[in-house]
């Protein structure tokens, strides 16, 4: 290691990585195929067309372990890439621990969070076929902000239906997003079949991001010169995101580290799986072994309490079934401030990660997230995002039992975005207002065998 006291390391713009890496190439076994909902076969390429690029679907089918970044992009992506990683040298000295700490830092980006390693190529590829115009669902609202940015680069219409709960409690982000040009709705919405059906039955629903895409997702399907635009979950997604791993492990090698420990937060997988699968690619070849960890919201406990199994993607059953770790297509999450993690399901991908025993996962108590995330606030100087304080909080349990146990190890923190337009949360952990939702196994098994019957037969 390194003995100067380096507290951020760059990479010149020359050093910007210029392939996306597929950890499918890689993986000891590939994962189960999505199935179409009618024919209970496995989705071809044509089933997509109207939704994606075909781009974008041959990303999404190939196991090729590299794919190159267009120049267009990479022309964008240096407005803010490569981004800083940060050694966190006062939160090591706050916790009394041997741990080295580094953070990856994507909230450099013009939209404040890692989306846009997605957003952009997404909108490159929907222009570069024609189309004129994307819709989408967003959450806390960082992926409907990187979406309207990224289609402003291209000239391209932005519509987002934003989770109720989020729009409510969040109203800069819809700012911001119509700053960047796109338009948003509240969902559930009276503007889609889906949302109309949702408000009939809950006209009081806080929404989900399942809601979300089925309303996103029944607009694009019936206009032929829109595309509807994933900000998680999907393989393609992920594979942009490796840029954010790609980045670390040369940053990590300028000071001579190698990783013990990965963490990311985890709500649909974007964000984990662009830290940690470049770190994967490095442990399946016998090049390093760190653990790898992904951190999710206790009160949308997918990794950790749901099922692995098929299930729609979104909550009125217009996706594909994908295999994955849910909670039902229909559950309802707590409408805690991280509505970002706040979705029923685990991209297909992580989950079979997860099931292959290649990583771990825990669950967090937001009370404990933001207690982290105020701690590394006064400590590095720094707010982050609510999503990002779950992978804080498990970095902080592990470098106090790095304290407890004298090991000396290098953990490495996914910090996905900043948290400057989620204050309200931050009020309400300040104030003692914050509440903690968790779920029973049996609560939990409950709901996701009555969504699970409402699917059409699988084959076997």
């Amino acid at each position: 290691m390194s003995t100067a006291r380096q507290h951020k390391i760059v990479l010149d713009e020359s050093e910007l990585p210029t392939r996306w890496y597929n950890v499918l190439h890689d993986l000891p076994t590939p994962p189960p195929p999505y199935l179409h909902p009618g024919t209970g076969q496995p989705v071809t390429p044509d089933d997509l067309t109207p939704l994606f690029p075909m781009a974008l679907i041959a990303q999404e089918m190939s196991a090729e372990q590299y794919v190159d970044i267009p120049e267009e992009v990479l022309d964008v992506y240096k407005l803010w890439r490569p981004s800083p990683l940060y050694r966190a040298y006062n939160l090591e000295r706050a916790l009394g621990t041997p741990a080295r700490i580094y953070y990856k830092y994507e909230g450099v980006s013009p939209a404040g969070s890692h989306k846009p390693n997605t957003s952009v190529p997404q909108a490159f590829y929907n222009k570069a076929e024609g189309i004129t115009r994307l819709t989408t669902e967003t959450g806390a609202g960082q992926w409907g902000t990187s979406l309207a940015f990224a289609c402003a680069q291209y000239g391209l219409e932005c519509e987002v239906w934003q989770v109720r709960t989020s729009y409510d409690g969040k109203p800069y982000r819809k700012m911001m997003i119509e700053t960047f040009g796109g338009t948003i709705h509240p969902s559930p919405s009276e503007l889609t079949a889906a949302g109309r059906a949702i408000l009939a039955e809950h006209p009081d629903s806080p929404g989900s991001l399942g809601i979300a895409i089925s309303e996103a997702v029944e607009v694009a399907a019936q206009d032929p010169n829109a595309h509807y635009a994933l900000g998680s979950v999907l393989n393609h997604v992920l594979l942009h995101q490796t840029i954010v791993g790609e980045e670390t492990l040369l940053q990590l090698a300028k000071v001579g580290e190698t990783a013990d420990v990965v963490i990311a937060c985890t709500g649909g997988g974007s964000n984990f799986g662009g830290l940690a699968f470049p770190f994967l690619r490095e442990k399946l070849a016998g090049r390093m072994s760190p653990v790898i960890r992904g951190a999710e919201p206790a009160s949308c406990p997918s990794l950790t309490q749901g099922v692995y199994a098929y299930d729609f993607g979104d909550t009125a059953g217009m996706t594909p079934l994908m295999k994955m770790h849910t909670l039902g297509h229909d559950f309802m999450p707590d409408p805690i401030h991280a509505g970002g993690l706040r979705y029923h399901g685990m991209s297909p991908l992580v989950s079979h990660i997860y099931e292959s025993g290649l990583m771990e996962a825990v669950a967090m108590t937001q009370t404990d997230c933001f207690a982290a995330g105020v701690l590394f606030s006064r400590t590095e100087g720094i707010l982050p995002a609510p999503e990002s304080t779950h992978a804080l909080a498990e970095v902080v349990a592990e470098a106090r039992r790095c304290a407890e146990s004298g090991e000396a190890k290098v953990i490495v923190v996914g910090l996905s975005g900043h948290g400057h337009l989620d204050l309200p949360a931050y009020a309400a952990y300040l104030a003692g207002g914050m509440q903690d939702r968790t779920y029973a196994d049996h609560e939990v098994q409950e709901s996701v065998r009555e969504a699970l019957t409402k699917l059409p037969a699988i084959p076997s």
